[in-house]
């Protein structure tokens, strides 16, 4: 399997990183937060910029950009706008959500970027194409916030995300139980051994599904 490098970060080499989510609403918040996660023992940050309040002014995301990027000197950043069909905050149209990955990748502030697998096949592969053209790398994603799909299904959309030219393949899940969470751990482990040829982050959601977030290492997702 190849591995991804951002930075200083390999991914898929080892021991699964760990990333934490930036949540902050304001400028101030964002900048404080990312300063107090800087010293954490935290391997990568993801700024969900869909909690800023100015996310909609695409020159006061690309500012708060810029700030993120000086504070966190070497530590890689994925960019993420998560859609409100799956569990995001904001809501976007689709040609804002395209323009606004589209100018962060031009930035080349961020190391990766967040991209929604269900947007549309044509939009993805366009989004991707664009991102790659700057040399940041891609985050393809799907979030199942209701439940737990089968396990043939869960395969079928992170091969998807792989066969679209992602660099890193994303699935978090809902578990109503624990015959679930053990489904999305088969699946990360099928998909890991059976097909995957670059690194993939998968995840069972809530409190019961946290033993896949311990376990990722064991099963073959490399972050937590």
């Amino acid at each position: 399997m190849n591995t991804v490098k951002v930075r200083n970060l390999e991914l898929g080499g080892g021991i699964p990183a760990v990333c934490i989510p930036n949540v902050g609403k304001t400028k101030e918040e964002i900048l404080t937060l990312t300063e107090q996660y800087k010293s954490m023992p935290m391997d990568l940050m993801e700024w969900r910029v869909d909690w800023f309040e100015g996310v909609e002014d695409t020159q006061a995301v690309l500012d708060v950009l810029s700030g993120i990027r000086e504070t966190l000197g070497d530590t890689p950043l994925l960019f993420t706008f998560r859609t409100k069909k799956e569990g995001g905050v904001h809501d976007m149209d689709t040609a804002a959500y395209i323009a606004l990955n589209k100018a962060v990748a031009a930035t080349k502030l961020a190391d990766l970027i967040d991209v929604e697998i269900f947007t549309g096949d044509e939009i993805v592969s366009e989004l991707i194409h664009a991102i790659h053209a700057s040399g940041t790398k891609v985050v393809a994603s799907n979030h199942d916030f209701d439940r737990t799909p089968a396990k043939s299904d869960i395969v079928y959309r992170l091969r998807k995300m792989q066969d679209m030219g992602a660099d890193i393949p994303k699935i978090a899940v809902m578990p109503r139980s624990k015959r679930d969470v053990l489904t999305l751990l088969s699946a990360t482990e099928e998909m890991a051994s059976d097909y995957a040829d670059r690194p993939i982050i998968t995840m069972s959601m809530a409190g019961l599904g946290s033993i896949s977030r311990l376990s990722c290492e064991v099963f073959g997702s490399c972050l937590t």
